[in-house]
């Protein structure tokens, strides 16, 4: 490829992240486009989508030229099936890992330590002490070791935990021994957490199912961030009702949960609204990488993080 500097025509989605990403390489066309009417201009070199919903707006792609499609997202399961043909996908890995990290660290110690009841006692003036589990000393089993797993044991590891970390093979990265996925079974006995932070797909689905969670010692505490069909809904619900299992979710299936679902109030299980890269960690770096992503094209360089086509 070409070592020259190009002219690139750049789309976002945001006024604000036009503003955030400063100075750029001079030739740099930057047009805000929400996706929300048809496209301004017949070819962009990069388009970077709107956060939350982008897969209702993708569609407004085909027809038009694209170079790079630049997510916001780090997960991109679904995205092969409403990519227009011919388009190359990058992903937002490096924006996303510490943020969720600190949701998925944050939920166990909530759920172990009752903060959640402390925060009912709270809005109704109730002094209500009560003596909770610690996350130190615990055996935390991490079912996944990609960007945010590593996130979540760095992390985790000041607590003194006993981890054990378990991926789709078997290895050792950076001094941490990986289990892989088919020695689940034999690590599920000893797991009082389980924090699971895999991607999604139909290699994932229903990973956490009834036979993984009969597998875990009554009490066990499952916490996902990782993608919400990852669990077996029904399940799940069958074990917390039963009160063998405790649930401490982001990322839930059926998504947004609704009004009426069974995990909704259930004791035991804690609910987030799938917020683990939502914190203001993510406007500085995803301009950053977005950045990157422009000065690299301006270059004739390959993108970064491309996980589709290319």
């Amino acid at each position: 490829m070409s070592r020259g500097i190009r002219n690139l025509t750049v789309s976002v989605p945001t006024d604000e992240l036009a503003a955030d990403l400063g100075g750029l390489p001079d030739g740099v066309e930057l047009v805000v486009w929400p996706m929300d009417e048809p496209a301004p201009r017949e070819r962009f070199d990069l388009v970077v989508p709107p956060y939350m919903s982008m897969t209702r707006v993708l569609e407004r792609l085909e027809g038009i030229e694209v170079g790079l499609v630049q997510s916001q997202s780090i997960g991109y399961d679904g995205v092969a099936d409403i990519l227009p043909a011919g388009l190359t996908f990058a992903n937002a890995a490096s924006v996303h890992e510490t943020s969720t990290a600190e949701l998925a660290v944050g939920l166990a110690i909530a759920s172990q330590r009752r903060i959640d009841d402390f925060a009912r006692d709270t809005a109704a003036g109730r002094w209500s002490p009560q003596f909770a589990d610690s996350l130190a000393d615990r055996r935390v089993l991490l079912l996944g070791y990609g960007g945010v797993g590593k996130a979540v044991a760095a992390r985790l590891l000041p607590f003194e935990v006993e981890l054990t970390a378990v991926a789709r093979r078997a290895r050792v990265e950076d001094g941490m021994p990986v289990h892989g996925v088919d020695e689940l079974p034999g690590l599920l006995g000893a797991a009082e957490i389980v924090i699971v932070t895999l991607p999604g797909g139909d290699d994932t689905r229903h990973i956490v199912d009834d036979a993984l969670l009969s597998g875990l010692p009554d009490g066990a505490l499952v916490v996902n961030v990782g993608r919400g069909p990852l669990v077996d809904t029904d399940a799940l619900v069958d074990h917390v009702r039963r009160g063998r299992i405790r649930a401490a979710l982001d990322v839930t299936d059926p998504e947004p949960l609704p009004e009426g679902h069974p995990l909704w109030g259930l004791p035991g299980v804690l609910i987030a609204p799938h917020v683990g890269g939502a914190s203001s960690a993510m406007r500085p770096r995803i301009a950053r990488l977005v950045r990157t992503q422009i000065e690299r094209l301006s270059r004739g360089e390959a993108p970064l993080n491309v996980v589709l086509g290319g």
